[in-house]
């Protein structure tokens, strides 16, 4: 078997650059953790696609296994454990390492929007006075959900999160209920946005800083519209041994990386 890319995938940018990939003629693999990522892939992709968790005990048998040569890292900008895995298994086996990240996609002129506050951490937000007796809608996914369980008391809180089962169960653990959930998979236009904000009278809106795939540009142009606070939660910092935004350099790495001359 020759030598393959690890795509850690999961993302949007991650199909795309399978995609790319794939059309250069290179071999690879690519992880995602939920079951239900594999639908984001074309069913023609010749990448194959494993889902699942890899932790300490298991990267070094799928590195060996799937014969990795190189690995193009395309996962979310806050899932670092993923990332740091990848990034070890690079240090150690010598394995050439590329960071996919997306950019922000937001000019100055957005960023210097008056009611945009940003904080570093979710319990820098938890912890302070921000949301005490606001309406708050929570764009964060569920994965963070129970570290707002104790502000259900002081705060009127809705969440908006992926169409999964899992994801309502967190939800409801959490301590929200069904009249303040809504499942919905992004992309979401301006005007179902503000119009969501709206029919919840919201406040005040959490996010991350996901960039404009994950929706923050237009969060930050309806926060300006209604007159409604949007704190987003900055992206985790983790140093990177090389990261690009570019897809083309990204396939060209890949391909210097198998000593493959570009198609």
């Amino acid at each position: 078997m020759p030598a393959r890319i690890w795509l850690v995938g999961g993302t949007t940018e991650s199909v795309q650059l399978a995609s790319a990939l794939d059309g250069a003629g290179l071999p690879g693999v690519v992880t995602a953790l939920a079951d239900s990522a594999q639908d984001l892939y074309p069913p023609s992709l010749s990448l194959r696609i494993c889902t699942g968790a890899l932790t300490d005990h298991t990267w070094q048998t799928f590195c060996q296994d799937q014969k990795i040569g190189v690995i193009l890292d395309a996962s979310h900008p806050y899932a670092t454990e993923i990332s740091k895995l990848a990034i070890q298994a690079s240090t150690q086996l010598q394995i050439p390492y590329l960071r996919f990240e997306r950019s922000s996609g937001v000019d100055n002129t957005a960023a210097q929007n008056p009611w945009v506050v940003e904080v570093d951490t979710v319990s820098q937000l938890v912890n302070g006075l921000s949301l005490k007796g606001q309406r708050v809608l929570l764009t964060i996914g569920s994965k963070w959900l129970p570290q707002f369980k104790e502000c259900q008391s002081t705060s009127t809180l809705f969440a908006r999160i992926l169409p999964r089962a899992q994801a309502f169960q967190v939800a409801d653990e959490a301590g929200f209920s069904c009249d303040r959930i809504i499942a919905l998979r992004p992309p979401i236009s301006f005007d179902l946005e503000k119009a969501l904000w709206q029919q919840w009278q919201i406040s005040v809106v959490v996010t991350k800083a996901s960039g404009q795939p994950g929706g923050e540009d237009i969060k930050r142009r309806v926060a300006q519209a209604l007159g409604v606070t949007l704190i987003i939660i900055k992206r985790p910092l983790l140093t990177y041994p090389q990261q690009t935004s570019d897809m083309e350099t990204a396939v060209q790495f890949c391909q210097a990386a198998l000593h493959q001359k570009p198609v």
